[in-house]
């Protein structure tokens, strides 16, 4: 099942079918709600979606993050992809020369989450570094607190497509921690919808890929990371409680700006896109915004 918030006079969780949009907000008053109801809720969306049309198409509608203002920051994982590590490795101004034994883990501020079509801000003033990254983000359906991997998958609601817009610059200039680089305000397209897990069979096999301008930057596999799925929310939960609608990043594969030769950063008037299979894809376009006044 999809299930995606978009704007149609004010905001609304709706369930996608056949390229239009069942209006599941007499319901549910957010994605927020649904995902907190669980199965139970989550059966109750089915039964609308199949017993009634669609109150749009899709491209009259405005699609909206999924959960457009999360509960707390966004969870994110780095140097998930060998491949990806090892593109950097020299380039990243003595950080992580070696790769981590666990998860390198960092967050997003709930203001850097956007929509799948909204515009990635670029301020020159901040950083003209600004680089892409295509991941397969997980959605947490059950709350849980240091969850078995054997026991993580039942804790997934579903799964979205993200793009970690990235600072280098500022990324490297605070003492090794990735906050600031990482936290710039629209720097977390999310969309364009939620698919629910059991729409996903195996999460361990799905493709990755980044285009910027239509041109393909990044072409991987979610079997190639380091630390897959069930042994991140193991990890994460471990003495930290998972809350329902947690949102976490899953890392990028090889193929960033930063790393190709010569560095190819993101400027005003470039639209980039991710995909990933199963879920879909998101297009953001790069536009000048002042952020830093």
């Amino acid at each position: 099942m999809k299930l995606a918030t978009y704007l149609d006079g004010r905001p609304r969780v709706g369930a996608v079918v056949d390229g239009g949009v069942v209006d599941l907000s007499g319901r549910f008053g957010s994605m927020l709600e649904l995902i907190e109801g669980g199965g139970e809720a989550l059966e109750e969306a089915r039964a609308v979606a199949a017993g009634s049309g669609p109150a749009a198409r899709l491209d009259e509608v405005r699609l909206l993050a999924p959960i457009p203002q999360p509960r707390r920051n966004v969870f994110c994982m780095g140097w998930n992809y060998l491949t990806h590590f090892e593109e950097g490795r020299g380039r990243r101004e003595g950080q992580g020369e070696e790769l981590p034994e666990y998860p390198t883990f960092f967050d997003k501020p709930t203001t850097t989450v956007i929509g799948p079509h909204d515009d990635i801000p670029f301020d020159p003033n901040f950083s003209e570094k600004i680089d892409y990254e295509a991941e397969l983000a997980v959605v947490i359906g059950r709350s849980g607190r240091s969850i078995p991997a054997g026991e993580a998958m039942d804790h997934v609601f579903g799964y979205t497509a993200a793009n970690d817009v990235t600072a280098r610059d500022v990324q490297r200039r605070h003492g090794g921690q990735w906050l600031k680089g990482k936290g710039m305000d629209g720097s977390c397209p999310l969309g364009p919808w939620i698919v629910t897990a059991d729409e996903i069979p195996d999460v361990q096999n799905l493709q990755v890929q980044c285009r910027v301008n239509g041109v393909q930057k990044q072409n991987s596999n979610t079997r190639f990371m380091v630390f897959p799925v069930a042994r991140l929310i193991e990890e994460l939960s471990l003495a930290m409680t998972l809350l329902p609608g947690d949102v976490l990043l899953t890392g990028t594969p090889e193929g960033v700006g930063y790393a190709r030769t010569p560095p190819e950063f993101l400027r005003p008037g470039d639209e980039v896109t991710v995909y990933v299979e199963g879920v879909g894809e998101i297009s953001n376009r790069v536009v000048e915004k002042n952020l830093t006044r």
